[in-house]
This record gives C-alpha cells, sequence and structure tokens, in this order.
C-alpha cells in the first residue's frame, strides 16, 4: 500500500458543481507531482446530486479521491474532524469545496511547509476573488479593539482587521479555506470545537494553537480562488452566524467584563445597521440586523 503524503480534507454541502470544480482543479495542479496524495471528499448529507457525484468520481483511481458520507449536516468544523479521521496522510489540506486551485499552488504550500516545519505549524495560502483581486484572508484576533473596528469602522476594507501580506509572514490566525498543517498537531487540539457549526472554527483553532506555543504563517506564493458563501443558505443566515460565533469565542476564551462588552458592541452595530435599513427602506438589513439584535 502506497504511503500518503498529503491528505487533502474538503467538506461540502449542496454545492455540487463548485465541489466538482474543485475536486477536478486540485488533480489537474498536482498532475504528475512527487507528492503522494489523497483526497478525503467529506459530503454533509446533501441533496442536490452531490453524493452521486462523488460516488462516480472516486471510483476512477487516478482522481486520487475517497469519498464519505454523513449521515446528517455535521456543519463546517465536524465534517473536517470527520474527514481528518479518515485521513492517512502526515499532513493534512483542509480545503474548502468553493476554491479553485491555481497553478501549482498546492505544491508550492506543501513544499514551502515541509522545507520550514521546524518553524512553521500552521500555514495559509493566498486567496483570491474570482476576478483575482486579492481575498484578505490574513487576520488578527479578535479583541475587542478588532472587533470594533470589524463590525463599526470597515476594518476588513482598510486592512485594519484582515489583509493579504505579499510577503511570507506570521499572522494570528488565517481562513479555514486554506489551512495546511500536520495531522499530528490537528489532533493534539482536538480539531476543530464540535459546537461551532459554521464560522470561527479556525479562529478558536489557531488560538488555542498560539496558547501551545503553536504558530500561524502566510505564504503568498501560493494562490488559490476562494468563491466564498457557497453552502450558505441566503445571505442572513452567515451574519446571524458570525455573531453566534463571536459570542460562543469569547464564553469560551474571555471573562465575563469582556463578554458584557462584546454584547455592547455587538447591540451597537445590529441596531445601527437596523436603523439604517429602516431609512433606506432595505428589508435585508432591517430583517438581518432584526434577528441579530435579539442574539446579542
Amino acid at each position: 500500500m502506497t504511503k500518503i503524503d498529503l491528505s487533502i480534507v474538503i467538506v461540502s454541502y449542496n454545492t455540487k458543481k463548485i465541489t466538482q470544480n474543485c475536486l477536478e482543479s486540485i488533480n489537474r495542479s498536482l498532475w504528475g507531482t512527487k507528492i503522494r496524495y489523497e483526497i478525503i471528499s467529506v459530503d454533509n448529507n446533501s441533496h442536490d446530486g452531490s453524493k452521486e457525484m462523488l460516488l462516480n468520481y472516486s471510483l476512477d483511481k487516478k482522481n486520487h479521491t475517497g469519498y464519505f458520507q454523513t449521515r446528517t449536516n455535521l456543519g463546517f468544523g465536524r465534517g473536517n474532524n470527520f474527514g481528518v479521521k479518515r485521513a492517512t496522510g502526515k499532513y493534512i489540506l483542509l480545503l474548502n469545496s468553493d476554491t479553485i486551485i491555481l497553478n501549482r499552488s498546492i505544491e508550492k504550500l506543501f513544499n514551502h511547509y515541509v522545507e520550514n516545519e521546524k518553524t512553521i505549524h500552521f500555514l495559509g495560502a493566498k486567496l483570491l476573488n474570482k476576478d483575482l483581486t486579492p481575498q484578505p484572508s490574513a487576520c488578527r484576533f479578535f479583541t475587542l479593539p478588532v472587533i470594533f473596528a470589524s463590525l463599526l469602522l470597515k476594518g476588513d476594507y482598510y486592512g485594519l482587521t484582515r489583509f493579504s501580506p505579499n510577503e511570507f509572514k506570521k499572522v494570528d490566525w488565517v481562513s479555514g479555506a486554506c489551512i495546511l498543517t500536520k495531522k499530528s498537531y490537528y489532533r493534539r487540539l482536538g480539531g476543530f470545537d464540535k459546537n461551532i457549526f459554521m464560522y470561527m472554527e479556525e479562529v478558536d483553532l489557531l488560538y488555542r494553537a498560539k496558547k501551545l506555543g503553536l504558530n500561524t504563517w502566510f505564504y503568498p506564493d501560493s494562490k488559490i480562488i476562494h468563491l466564498g458563501s457557497a453552502s450558505s443558505e441566503g445571505k442572513i443566515f452567515p451574519i446571524l452566524q458570525v455573531y453566534r460565533g463571536f459570542l460562543f469565542f469569547y464564553k469560551k476564551h474571555y471573562s465575563f467584563l469582556h463578554l458584557l462588552v462584546l454584547h455592547l458592541i455587538l447591540k451597537l452595530k445590529a441596531a445601527t445597521a437596523y436603523f439604517i435599513g429602516k431609512i433606506k427602506g432595505n428589508q435585508y438589513l432591517i430583517d438581518t440586523y432584526g434577528q441579530a439584535f435579539k442574539i446579542c
């Protein structure tokens, strides 16, 4: 039996065509590589034909793909934990199903990690939007000032909270759309917190990693298109999940006083966006932030 170097774990939910494009881009990118790899494809009980597509795709051995089906939608974090348990590689690449691999990006990311594995514990690639513009995916941990800047000062837009460096750089955390690490590190941390269904999983994981002395780096020479929110059901759901994620993260890692201030920031953001929606007659803002206000 061939020893596997790299296990690429992909979790999908109702993204049949997008997932197929992702899988094809992986194998195209790694064509002729010396890296012994496998793709662990986990479907979160889709009902759009993904199951049949993945089964057929996995039957062709040249696709390096193993297909695993969950009986229910486990969410992003638990779905990845499910996949990593079935991975046989020393290294694992957690990759979103809504990504497209450009050129030899996985190979570049993997080789850079292996060459520097005494220094690097977790490594992220440079994510790009569909039009190939940079997608901010290197981030600062969500301290209260960072959350305030992100929600009320357009911190992401101005690079205060999320950014896309052009140099190899140590950062607090990277987008969960693409994270390379050793399977041993992932297992040491217990994987993603199973209590987080979607959004904030990678922040929590890499925050816990830092507390154990494990660092995170950003590698811009590996470029990957990330379409974003392909599995999310509507525009309201992601916002509400971010609110829930902030609250869960602070209950888990911060003091009651910090949590109290967080509630105030979230309420301020929700109230501001709600009233802007009222003034402009924007039903999306009214519906979304009316619900968000109730959460916090």
